[in-house]
């Protein structure tokens, strides 16, 4: 045996790869599951999200517990406090309403904010064109003339999936810009109150088309038509059949259409209640805080509304929660501009708490193993 075959070794292999053959080989093995992600994945979203939010107010140089203190007592410590965050918690309630019934069978609709803008500007079309109508028939045209212009918005968008199979990501989103230059179109153009000054609004809303207030606090009676939907959402979700159907589309598609469900019917039924919620906010919130329609009435309730419906996992009572909670946030966001910091702080949060959320969603529905 020369030197070459001795250092190979019998049968060709270099010295020590037989036992590096043996060594056993580790690798990750990633498994969907069909199981949803646990109860505590929302609460520890926020944590996480209250954490990391942390990490830029210290590095502006103020402290994140006296900022978090200062949020809270804004939105919950006072009477004022609290009233303000009831009348942030209606289009939250009434939007996060309107996209649960969406998501319900898998419909991604995010063109809550667009629809909530038609629902005012329908709203507001009724004091423009008839202004002279009393209360007892103003107030439900205005009402219902938001609901319908909301559902139709939505309608835009289940159409073209229904029909065409557009993606409802895209087509919503795209609406939401649509509706932001219709409102900006009348506010700046014939809509304007031309005693206002040059102001992008219209004109001031009567009393007869102003939704009631509760006392002498700005928080009105929207409230009502939201816990009315809450009401209204868990008994057709729980107790009726269109509820079972919409579950299980949610659950099964396939399972579904075999038997019998027709899903387009199903998704423009779905829409049309969804974007009518959010259009309703829209009444609500142009009737009962502005009393006008006017350039950036919506801070962004249609997209805070996403975050709302996903902390809440759909659930009608979580929807309540979630929903106050973040219009804390909205309120406590405000509050910290007296120690220097923008409102957009909250903002920053919602971010946040939205990115935690999607990313626990995501895990949950995964199991990480190690294989040999």
């Amino acid at each position: 045996m020369n030197g070459k075959t001795a250092a190979a070794g019998i049968d060709g292999e270099a010295p020590g790869a037989r036992r590096r053959a043996a060594l056993p080989r580790l690798r990750i093995e990633i498994d969907p599951v069909r199981n949803e992600s646990p109860w505590w994945v929302p609460i520890a979203a926020v944590v996480a999200a209250l954490a990391v939010c942390a990490v830029f107010i210290a590095a502006n140089g103020m402290s994140p517990i006296a900022v978090y203190k200062k949020m809270l007592m804004g939105a919950f410590g006072t009477k004022f406090g609290v009233t303000e965050t009831l009348v942030k918690s209606i289009p939250l309630l009434l939007c996060g309403i309107g996209v649960s019934f969406a998501y319900r069978i898998s419909f991604w609709n995010i063109g809550a904010e667009g629809q909530f803008l038609a629902g005012a500007m329908a709203a507001t079309a009724v004091t423009i064109y008839m202004p002279d109508l009393p209360a007892y028939a103003a107030l439900p045209l205005m009402t219902a003339a938001g609901i319908a212009a909301g559902g139709f918005w939505g309608l835009m968008t289940a159409a073209p999936r229904a029909y065409f199979q557009v993606n409802e990501l895209i087509s919503s989103l795209m609406l939401n810009y649509v509706e932001l230059l219709l409102l900006d179109y009348f506010v700046f153009g014939p809509w304007r109150d031309p005693g206002g000054l040059n102001f992008p609004g219209s004109p001031m809303f009567t009393a007869d088309q102003s939704l009631p207030t509760f006392g002498r606090t700005r928080l009105h009676f929207g409230l009502v038509f939201a816990l009315a939907a809450v009401l209204l959402y868990a008994f057709v979700i729980r107790f009726t059949r269109w509820g079972y159907e919409l579950r299980l589309i949610g659950s099964n598609p396939e399972a579904a259409r075999n038997a019998g469900i027709n899903l387009n019917r199903q998704l423009l039924l779905v829409m049309l209640a969804s974007g009518g919620l959010a259009g309703l906010a829209g009444m609500a919130e142009v009737s009962g805080v502005a009393h006008r329609l006017m350039y950036g009435i919506s801070p962004g309730y249609g997209y805070t509304a996403i975050i709302v419906a996903w902390i809440a996992r759909l659930h009608p009572l979580g929807l309540i929660v979630s929903a106050f909670l973040f219009g804390g946030l909205i309120v406590g966001g405000y509050s910290v501009q007296t120690l220097g910091l923008p409102a957009a702080t909250s903002e920053m949060l919602q971010g946040a708490v939205l990115f935690f959320v999607i990313a626990g969603a995501a895990l949950g529905r995964v199991r990480i193993r190690r294989a040999r």
